[in-house]
């Protein structure tokens, strides 16, 4: 608990993004508190409980509070939800017992199962798998690496997705069963970990952990990357139509529609391989950043007119006073 309660990854990665003392005193309490934890705990524990902590508190927190409001208040929830009511959760009390029971399970074998992916590959390269050292990593290091994490992450993700959970096989046939079970409307958070196990592993955890592997980060980095992952799979299985941002709004929107379609298409992601592909379910990620380009544009030309108008209206006072000086000064001559 004592290592769990010593991450403070946040405010290492928001300390460079502020100026000011409380920022500087941030980041060296955050180097303070890596330093310790880094002489005190061993890599592979550091690794295994931080993965642990971020994905409870970034997935299965939030997914358990979703759950409660879309079951406890159902007539505000189905207005924001993607197709309505019928993206709404079964108001069973054993059916959802069942599926958190099978999501904890699911986790923990996840993290189980890269503690022995760490342990092997630890022993077979004679070091620990990710930098696990005092130094911090630069900020072009992180954003190099977490871009090739996420590009990597996509491509594993499509293919997998596509050629195996939706082949037809007996992996294909294990994903219907599970992650596929309702026939109609969009998932619910708590959904990314409630698929039979084979599949969960293949879709969840490989093409995370397998290009961290291949590329072994920093395991500040790799904590930011598994950070951003998880966010962007809770949001994107939430089923809600009201998830913010341009990329985060389209990636839930193709969510639902994969599993609204029964994994007809949109086996990416982010959507890019599906675009280029052409499996693409409903609007694709082009047209999404096309509908916000838009928008943008609509909005300048609204905040242009507005201040046309304003100026208008500024020079339409500016000549009354001149008239009533004009006229002052002919009364008084």
């Amino acid at each position: 608990m004592d290592l769990l309660l010593s991450l403070p990854i946040v405010s290492y990665f928001g300390g460079p993004m502020l100026t000011s003392w409380s920022g500087s005193m941030n980041l060296l309490f955050f180097y303070m508190t890596w330093t310790t934890l880094v002489l005190s705990h061993s890599p592979l524990k550091i690794e295994l409980v931080g993965t642990l902590a971020v994905r409870i508190v970034f997935w299965l927190v939030p997914s358990l509070f979703f759950l409660l409001f879309d079951t406890l208040v159902p007539s505000l929830a189905a207005p924001i939800k993607l197709y309505g009511s019928i993206s709404l959760p079964q108001r069973n009390a054993a059916s959802l017992l069942r599926q958190v029971l099978l999501a904890i399970f699911n986790l923990a074998l996840s993290t189980a199962v890269q503690a022995g992916i760490s342990i092997g590959a630890g022993t077979f390269l004679h070091h620990p798998l990710f930098k696990t050292s005092t130094a911090l990593p630069l900020p072009w290091q992180i954003a190099k690496h977490i871009l090739m994490l996420y590009t990597a992450r996509e491509v594993l993700t499509y293919h997998i997705h596509r050629y195996i959970l939706h082949s037809g096989g007996r992996i294909a046939k294990l994903h219907g069963a599970y992650a596929h079970a309702r026939k109609s409307g969009a998932p619910y958070a708590l959904m990314v970990y409630t698929d039979h196990p084979l599949p969960l592993l293949l879709n969840r955890t490989l093409p995370v952990y397998l290009p961290a592997m291949a590329i072994q980060p920093h395991l500040l980095t790799y904590f930011l990357f598994t950070i951003l992952t998880t966010l962007e799979e809770m949001l994107s299985m939430s089923g809600y139509s009201i998830v913010p941002g341009i990329i985060m709004g389209g990636i839930a929107r193709r969510t639902a529609a994969h599993y609204a379609g029964r994994g007809r298409g949109n086996f990416g992601a982010w959507g890019l391989l599906d675009w280029a592909s052409g499996t693409s379910v409903g609007k694709d990620v082009v047209e999404d950043i096309q509908d916000e380009a838009e928008k943008h544009q609509v909005k300048e030309r609204s905040q242009s007119a507005v201040s046309d108008a304003g100026n208008m209206v500024q020079d339409g006072i500016d000549g009354l006073k001149k008239a009533r000086k004009g006229r002052k000064k002919n009364s008084d001559s």
